[in-house]
């Protein structure tokens, strides 16, 4: 059976059979009420129509979004630039 582990490229075990380096990513900041709709699809909308494809991870209280790190700049910049604050 097939794992997936999202880990920074350090921590990858000696045993993984494949894997995909390359990946940046941001939180979106603050917690995320389950009764806020939308925020991770304007987020992706805006980006995919920029062709910057993501992998977003969602946990109980915040989003993660992920792009392969050439395109990493460029989405921080298109998101600034579309009403969203960057916080680095």
């Amino acid at each position: 059976m097939k794992r997936t582990l999202v880990c920074a490229t350090s921590d990858i075990p000696s045993n993984v059979v494949e894997r995909d380096d390359g990946w940046k990513g941001f939180r979106i900041q603050g917690v995320l009420d389950f009764s806020l709709i939308g925020i991770l699809t304007g987020i992706a909308e805006i980006l995919a129509e920029n062709g910057i494809s993501i992998f977003a991870i969602s946990t109980y209280n915040t989003d993660y979004v992920l792009m392969k790190k050439e395109s990493y700049q460029k989405a921080l910049d298109i998101l600034g630039r579309t009403g969203y604050e960057i916080v680095e």
